[in-house]
């Protein structure tokens, strides 16, 4: 295909932070052909882990200055801006601080917000043939106001009822997508039930996972080494993760006497809380966080389980990652989990609470039967999603 034929696409995302939509985008961006697409990402914060794992052939288009007025304290954006000479944007600051303060709802706040931070933001001059919010709130918002393309399409990574965002904020804004795309078809399901109008519009890509790329990855050193039975956990230091649950069923594991460390993998806006947590059951030395590890894969690798405590998914990749590396998996009962796990066939389903979450792990140990079963079923399991990428070719030709 010559080069003149070749189509434009814009991917938009917050920042690069290590998170399952960032992994998500940096493998699709991967997969992409570069000999049939022109490649453009947009990001409101060039910042995060996976900013170096952006491909060569892939354009960064210069940040909006504008945004980092909305994301510092407003007594220093109101300063700088004045310094800067832009009396608009102490304005709207201004109305936005208001908005910070007032709403507690993290995600309905980010919506909020938007309309300020929007008209601070200038469009973009270059017209696409596509252009993608990869994620939900301003990545689709800024889809649909700021940029010129022929075909705009939305992505949500998440199960929508569980973000508590506002739906009537975010229907004006759909209904502008001839594409809302998500990962998992309890969360198209979720999505349909939330916005019937647009049924037809939605639809299902699978996160892009390549085995042979995780095997590899998984042969680095890690960290663990430990004699007794070790467990890995990756995920952001989050509620929503449901590490507060995790340490719990830590502490019944110690309480009961196996000989146990659980390493976590991740970071995140609870470090302290969970740390508070960690402290005051005397859990340092069996449950540990790791932080964020650009390679998590030999941690999961390593490790005799892998549990997933969540409170909410869309379609995790960490799950996807330990089934590749072949782990006894645990993982609670959030409403897409069916879409991964099957009970007692490729892992564990537990109830959402500690002591079912102990249980699990505790079937896990004890019962060598199982263990290998899972594994096995693993073992013949056809995990790679390369292929997904042809879904997105379809959507956007």
């Amino acid at each position: 295909m010559g080069e003149d034929l070749k189509k434009s696409i814009l991917f938009i995302i917050n920042k690069l932070v290590c998170g399952g939509a960032e992994k998500s985008l940096i493998s699709l961006l991967e997969t992409i052909d570069y000999t049939k697409y022109d490649v453009d990402l947009f990001l409101f914060k060039h910042e995060g882990l996976f900013l170096s794992k952006v491909p060569k052939g892939v354009k960064l288009i210069e940040e909006p200055v504008e945004y980092r007025y909305f994301d510092m304290p407003i007594k220093t954006a109101i300063i700088n801006s004045v310094k800067k000479g832009r009396v608009d944007i102490v304005f709207l600051r201004m109305l936005a601080g208001y908005i910070f303060k007032r709403e507690k709802n993290k995600a309905r706040c980010e919506q909020r917000v938007w309309k300020y931070l929007s008209k601070s933001i200038k469009k973009l001059n270059k017209k696409y043939d596509v252009a993608i919010g990869f994620l939900e709130k301003n990545p689709i918002y800024f889809c649909i106001e700021k940029v010129d393309a022929e075909t705009k399409i939305g992505f949500i990574h998440s199960d929508y009822d569980k973000l508590g965002m506002d739906p009537k904020i975010d229907k004006k804004y759909f209904n502008q997508l001839d594409k809302l795309i998500t990962v998992s078809v309890e969360s198209a399901k979720i999505l349909k039930r939330n916005f019937p109008n647009i049924s037809d519009k939605i639809k299902v890509m699978h996160n892009i996972v390549s085995p042979a790329a995780i095997r590899k990855l998984s042969l680095d050193k890690g960290g663990i080494r430990y004699k007794g039975i070790t467990i890995s956990s990756v995920g952001r230091l989050d509620y929503v993760k449901g590490y507060d649950m995790a340490i719990e069923a830590c502490e019944l594991l110690i309480k009961n006497g196996f000989d146990i460390k659980w390493y976590v993998v991740g970071e995140g806006e609870e470090r302290k809380k969970i740390e508070q947590m960690i402290k005051e059951k005397n859990l340092f030395t069996h449950f540990i966080l790791l932080g964020v590890k650009e390679n998590p894969y030999p941690y999961i690798r390593e490790a005799d389980i892998y549990v997933h405590p969540s409170r909410f998914e869309g379609k995790s990749m960490a799950i996807d990652e330990a089934k590749i590396l072949q782990k006894p998996i645990v993982v609670t009962r959030f409403n897409t989990a069916k879409d991964q796990i099957s009970h007692q066939v490729n892992g564990i389903v537990v109830d959402m609470n500690a002591k079912s979450i102990y249980e699990g792990i505790k079937s896990l140990i004890e019962n060598h039967e199982l263990r290998n079963k899972l594994i096995n079923h693993l073992m013949i399991e056809q995990l790679g999603t390369e292929s997904e990428v042809k879904k997105l070719y379809a959507y956007i030709s």
